[in-house]
């Protein structure tokens, strides 16, 4: 089906307002009324953002118990266990919560369970572990709210279980000593859009003012927070959480963080990326870091990235950069692989994606890379994607959705064929009995096909303004570059030219066309380089387009120039 096109309308009035108050872009004006933000005040706090907008950690339900009896196990070198998760929001939130407490002399030490072997979260089976180790407190970070009959079992080994989670809370919370989770129906913090490591970083921020109040610090340097914001911006952006509000403010400053290469073991990884750490931005924590983070919990083990964020040895954490490269690579060819075989069997039977869900499985499919194929067919036929790998006792796999489809709240409505399931309305991971996958992907069917209409599958471009070719220049981009870090929420513009005339391309790699495009109707236009990444047919090249959608770029490989990136047509 092909992408049908939505043009914002701005309040002409407001925009003309705003850009005079501002002396800024009519485009910037623009693009900040479509967020919502008409005020010249609003304008200078979402461009300009300060500490000041951060909100009370205190406020986050259980927050004053937690660091209570936080500082009772740091004082009398009780044994505190750290319990996170194998993605880049639990990797960071672990390597940013042991930071502190280290820093504090803690008696402490963390735990990041395997992917595979031992499943999300904290689990009954880990119980036994901490009994062994005598430790006396365990902190999650990025998981824990659903762990019942752990907590329960640490509870009855004497062991205290603060969670720290952002995950949907249930009716019913873990009877945990404390529970902080923005997301539990009770918590009046109003600080729902942030990730497992915004919730950690929150409760470091109670930490240190409570240690302050009891003084703590007169005998220790009390930490500068500063110091922890890379590690809170790598985890923020790459759980694709809203980048608002208090997102906003730390992901900027933690950006600055980055930039300064404070921290060696994401210097080697912005080497080993081919990331410049000086000018890093959002985009390379998306396709460059937070991959090469994630690769190790899908192909090895999470735990390498760990040791890689709080090791201040330059020699390893290069050594490690390496090999976390190899490992995505890895990641690459296998979940290559797996969508090339599903393409090619979309190709000998195309009605398979025309039931508004596609459900496969296979024995030989590895599960830990299966959301990012998962996420890459969603894309392309807009349509919800459930793949699972069956070769183990139980398939296990995950599913991605689009707009305006809760693919979280359709599993729930089939709980009963499900094992276990996880996630949110746009990602979800499940494991499922292999006897119920077929009568699972006949009732999800049914239940897409009766539930959303035919326009909820239309692919919808949203067009945040149409520019002259000519009127692109490095001024613009860097006015739009204001607006950074793009993200959910605070999406990347999307912008429309028409008439185009290709003056030059050529393929580099295997499907991505660069070319020279200037508009067809001015031959003394300036020229704009673009690049059309993963196009379906490189055979066929178009020498002229009616019209494109873009996002525009600033070029980090020129001094002053611009590039547009084409979105599908």
């Amino acid at each position: 089906m092909e992408p049908s096109f939505t043009y914002a309308k701005p309040d002409p009035i407001a925009v003309d307002d705003l850009s005079q108050a501002l002396d800024c872009h009519p485009i910037l004006a623009s693009l900040l009324t479509l967020r919502g933000i008409t005020s010249v005040e609003d304008a200078h706090r979402f461009l300009s953002p300060g500490f000041d907008q951060l909100g009370d950690p205190f406020d986050l339900k259980d927050m004053k118990k937690a660091v209570q009896r936080i500082l009772t196990a740091v004082k009398n070198r009780e044994k505190i266990l750290i319990f996170g998760d194998f993605d880049a929001d639990g990797v960071t939130a672990t390597a940013l919560l042991y930071d502190f407490l280290d820093h504090c002399d803690a008696n402490v030490s963390w735990y990041i369970p395997h992917r595979i072997k031992e499943g999300y979260s904290l689990s009954a089976s880990h119980i036994p572990m901490a009994v062994d180790q005598d430790i006396d407190l365990i902190l999650t970070v990025d998981c824990g709210v659903s762990s019942h009959d752990a907590v329960s079992l640490a509870r009855g080994e004497d062991i205290d279980v603060i969670v720290t989670d952002h995950h949907e809370a249930g009716d019913r919370l873990p009877d945990a000593l404390a529970v902080i989770d923005p997301k539990r129906k009770d918590c009046p913090a109003g600080l729902e859009h942030l990730a497992g490591v915004g919730v950690a970083f929150f409760l470091v921020m109670a930490l240190r003012k409570h240690f302050r109040e009891c003084h703590f610090w007169d005998e220790i340097c009390e930490p500068n927070l500063l110091d922890y914001l890379d590690l809170f911006v790598i985890g923020t952006i790459g759980d694709m959480v809203p980048l608002i509000k208090e997102n906003r403010v730390l992901c900027l400053a933690g950006l600055s963080r980055i930039r300064k290469g404070k921290r060696p073991g994401l210097a080697a990884l912005a080497q080993v990326s081919r990331v410049d750490p000086t000018r890093i931005d959002s985009d390379d924590i998306t396709f460059k870091i937070v991959p090469r983070i994630n690769a190790a919990g899908r192909i090895s083990h999470a735990r390498i990235c760990v040791s890689q964020l709080t090791d201040t040895d330059i020699v390893n954490t290069e050594k490690t950069a390496s090999f976390l490269d190899q490992l995505n690579s890895k990641r690459q060819k296998i979940e290559q692989q797996i969508v090339q075989e599903i393409e090619w069997l979309l190709l000998k039977n195309p009605a398979l994606i025309n039931d508004r869900l596609l459900f496969l499985w296979d024995d030989q499919w590895n599960p830990s890379v299966l959301g990012i194929a998962a996420s890459k067919l969603c894309r392309k036929y807009h349509i919800p994607v459930i793949l699972l790998s069956s070769g183990a006792d139980q398939a296990i796999g995950s599913g991605r959705s689009i707009d305006q489809i809760n693919i979280h709240e359709a599993l729930s409505r089939h709980s009963d064929l499900i094992v276990k399931f996880g996630g949110h309305a746009f990602a979800s991971g499940l494991t499922v009995k292999k006897e119920n996958l077929s009568t699972l992907r006949k009732t999800l069917k049914h239940y897409f096909n009766v539930t959303y209409s035919d326009d909820t599958f239309q692919k919808i471009i949203k067009i945040d303004a149409v520019l002259d070719l000519d009127d692109i220049t490095y001024e613009l981009a860097t006015e739009i570059n204001r607006l950074r870090p793009f993200g959910v929420a605070n999406p990347e513009p999307v912008f429309m030219s028409e008439n185009i005339q290709v003056m030059s391309s050529f393929i580099i790699g295997a499907n991505h066309r660069k070319m020279i495009l200037k508009k067809a109707s001015s031959p003394n236009g300036v020229p704009v380089e673009a690049f059309h990444f993963n196009v379906d047919d490189p055979d066929q090249f178009p020498e002229y387009f009616p019209k494109i959608t873009y996002k525009l770029k600033i070029n980090k490989f020129k001094n002053q120039a611009v590039q547009i990136i084409i979105e599908g047509n």
